[in-house]
C-alpha cells in the first residue's frame, strides 16, 4: 500500500498515512487532532544497480545529431 506525506497547517507536524491511492487525496488528520492538512509532493526513490548502456553519439545515439 502507498505511504502518503501530509503536513499539518496548524501545528507544522509532517506526518506520513499509508492508504490506497484511492483514498490518497482524502482529509488525513495530524497526530494532535488537527485536520487541517495538505498532502505533499513526495520524491520517489528507486534503489538498484543496473546501468542502461551509453549510447554512441551523445543524446540520441547520433540519428540526430548527424553522428
Amino acid at each position: 500500500m502507498p505511504r502518503y506525506e501530509y503536513r499539518c497547517r496548524e501545528c507544522g507536524e509532517t506526518f506520513e498515512r499509508s492508504r490506497p491511492m484511492a483514498e490518497s487525496a482524502d482529509p488525513a488528520v495530524c497526530a494532535r487532532g488537527h485536520g487541517d492538512t495538505v498532502k505533499l509532493l513526495s520524491t520517489v526513490a528507486v534503489g538498484g544497480t543496473a546501468e542502461a548502456p551509453a549510447a554512441p553519439g551523445g543524446c540520441c545515439g547520433g540519428a540526430c545529431c548527424g553522428g
